[in-house]
């Protein structure tokens, strides 16, 4: 049977707060999920289910394969049980091997170390089977390893990923502090936006919450956008199996005729950088990028959500003025945005009190460390005043 084809528990591993939109992604592409953690979930299934997760999944960071587990509490028990596994079978005597790792273990006090115990045991074992030594080093665009290791409990993956998967692959050309695209996918996903309505995004920065509105409404895998993938360096792969998933995933792109996708921002830069990522995605023709202050962003008849992700003043702009424009947000809500859902992402909780709108929802996010929240508003005609401590 082919090494592809043989099954093993897989997890699946995300940001904090991400886990349930991935759960929603897995148990929807027919997967059923065994574990949960607050940074993942665990499946079982083959490397071949991994390289269509890796196709598909939008909130995901990586997707790893169990090769084995066991019980190790020093650096030499580790490296004894790994050097007995037949890495003969999974990676190429010529090729290249980078280790990642969570380790929290009394005996480490470098992670360092531990990777580099990873690393001889692999590169020994190979030089003795197949008299090749594989190169070693940080780049994770070949074959990817990754050590599980907490206390004495053990577990070595195949990072079917290598580089995170939580980026998309289209953003060339970054603006400030942009939101990482698997992040946004997942916000997007927690307001309910499916392509069937308009999504307009003002302060759109280099773009990346509408181009990955733009890929949610016409259902294109963020895994076409890669070129590589860890499961590509394994041995055993099959390209033809791989093609195949490619086409089926660019047969399911469908239109995008129902609502319009708006992203406007006040800097003439960051719109560039937003077209720029956007033809990068091959979604720039769903888009219409202005260059206009927030409050001057056209919103559409009918219905849809306006999705503006401000500043938060940790680490950018001044916290006084930051106020006002949140203010402002509030009045542009009121008086453009009936019949829509707003939405503000956000992690200055302060600031947002001053929106003045009644929120419906906060829903729990990070920032890379900065405690967020995707704060939810029905938009009704006239609306405006709330009690004082709406927001806390």
């Amino acid at each position: 049977m082919s090494l592809f084809r043989l099954k093993s528990n897989i997890r699946i591993a995300c940001a904090k707060r991400l886990a349930n939109y991935l759960a929603q992604e897995v148990e929807t592409l027919g997967f059923k999920i065994i574990s949960r953690t607050e940074t993942g979930v665990d499946i079982n299934g083959t490397l071949e289910d991994c390289m269509y997760l890796n196709m598909y999944l939008r909130t995901a960071s990586r997707i790893l394969f169990l090769i084995d587990e066991f019980k190790a509490s020093t650096p030499d028990q580790l490296y004894r049980n790994l050097v007995e596994i037949p890495w003969e079978e999974y990676v190429p005597e010529d090729g290249y091997i980078s280790i990642g790792s969570f380790t929290n273990n009394e005996n480490i006090r470098d992670t360092r170390f531990a990777n580099v115990r990873v690393k001889d045991a692999v590169v020994d074992r190979l030089t003795n089977k197949t008299g090749k030594r594989p190169d070693s080093g940080p780049e994770m665009n070949r074959t990817v390893l990754f050590l599980f290791w907490n206390n004495n409990d053990a577990a070595i993956f195949i990072d079917t990923s290598g580089e995170s998967i939580a980026k998309h692959g289209y953003r060339k050309m970054p603006f400030k502090a942009p939101m990482q695209e698997a992040l946004a996918a997942a916000t997007i996903m927690a307001s309910g936006w499916d392509g069937s309505t308009h999504f307009v995004n003002p302060m759109c920065g280099s773009g990346t919450l509408a181009i990955e509105a733009a890929l949610i409404a016409v259902r294109k895998a963020p895994g076409l956008m890669h070129r590589n993938f860890g499961f590509m360096h394994v041995k055993g792969f099959d390209y033809n199996v791989w093609k195949e998933i490619k086409t089926e995933a660019a047969k399911s792109i469908r239109s995008f005729t129902q609502g319009k996708i708006i992203a406007s921002d006040i800097s003439a830069v960051a719109i560039g950088a937003a077209q720029t990522n956007a033809r990068e995605a091959r979604v720039d023709h769903l888009i219409e990028f202005i260059v206009c202050p927030f409050e001057e962003t056209p919103i559409p008849e009918g219905e849809g959500v306006i999705f503006i992700n401000p500043e938060y003043g940790e680490r950018l702009g001044d916290v006084e003025k930051l106020a006002e424009t949140y203010s402002q947000i509030g009045d542009f809500f009121k008086k453009k945005g009936a019949g829509y859902k707003g939405y503000i992402f956000t992690g200055n909780m302060d600031a947002a009190k001053r929106i003045g709108l009644k929120t419906k929802r906060r829903i729990e996010f990070f920032n890379a460390t900065i405690d967020c929240r995707l704060l939810e508003y029905e938009l009704y005609s006239g609306t405006r005043i709330v009690p004082k401590n709406d927001i806390e």
